[in-house]
């Protein structure tokens, strides 16, 4: 089933109304193993810039960072609010079954060309590694990882137009939309309160445990023939959402519940 409702075009920027998302989805079926490459030269590039900074002073870079972290977060912004209006159209109109297993997202109005920003957008966002490396900043495995999973799965995943995609994409677009607002904000000198640093985590948790979910569910409705993807997919899926629940859940234990060590404490 292919939504296709007149009341959502009526909202339509021109912009995504001309989108040629088959062109898109064809281009992507040809070239989708280019985020390989990208991924290669991202850990080359990471590790070897690690290596080359290790003797030379760490690099300021905060106006430069400020506009980079502003942009990301009002593109995630106003993808948040595009695909979040038409997934909650989905939910309100179709259910939430429906919601995971329409192919609908890829190629339907106002989401159509947010779903191919969104694959896309993976690449250039590698580039916030930079800013660690030259600012000599501590690089977690989480990063790295992070990145370069994101980047393959969307860039094959989007070519077969799996189930799930909707639920994926928007609810990277709305955590990235907190995430690099706050980036900007500390980038530009504000305080911001701890408070908000914890619900970023907690949304990330909380998105990569609906990830887990959704994953589940695919597999399971698959079965009925209803929800297109490939049981491949699905695996992998499942264990890079499991991998970046679980390491998202102990990067807010260490960071914001662990108490410090109370014998080195005492011994001091």
């Amino acid at each position: 089933m292919l939504l296709n409702d007149t009341d959502l075009r009526l909202s339509e920027y021109g912009f995504e109304r001309r989108f040629d998302d088959r062109g898109a989805i064809q281009w992507m079926q040809q070239n989708w193993s280019t985020s390989f490459v990208f991924s290669a030269l991202y850990a080359a590039l990471v590790f070897g810039g690690q290596h080359y900074m290790k003797p030379r002073p760490k690099m300021n870079l905060r106006r430069p960072l400020v506009l980079w972290s502003l942009s990301l977060a009002l593109f995630s912004i106003i993808g948040a609010a595009r695909t979040g209006s038409y997934m909650f159209h989905m939910l309100s109109s179709s259910g939430f079954r429906r919601s995971i297993c329409d192919q609908s997202f890829y190629n339907g109005p106002v989401s159509k060309f947010w779903a191919y920003a969104f694959v896309l957008s993976k690449a250039p966002e590698l580039g916030d590694t930079a800013f660690i490396v030259l600012r000599k900043q501590k690089l977690l495995f989480l990063h790295w990882y992070h990145h370069i999973t994101v980047l393959l799965y969307s860039w094959y995943s989007y070519k077969d137009m799996v189930a799930g995609g909707g639920w994926f994409m928007t609810m990277n677009y709305a955590v990235h939309a907190l995430m690099y607002s706050y980036y900007a904000a500390r980038a530009a000198g504000l305080r911001v309160p701890r408070p908000f640093a914890v619900l970023i985590t907690s949304a990330q948790i909380a998105q990569m445990a609906m990830g887990v979910t959704v994953s589940g569910l695919v597999y399971r409705w698959m079965q009925h023939g209803d929800c297109p993807s490939h049981l491949h997919n699905i695996a992998w899926a499942g264990l890079m959402y499991l991998s970046y629940l679980l390491l998202f859940s102990n990067f807010f234990y260490r960071t914001y519940l662990r108490r410090p060590d109370s014998t080195k404490a005492k011994s001091q």
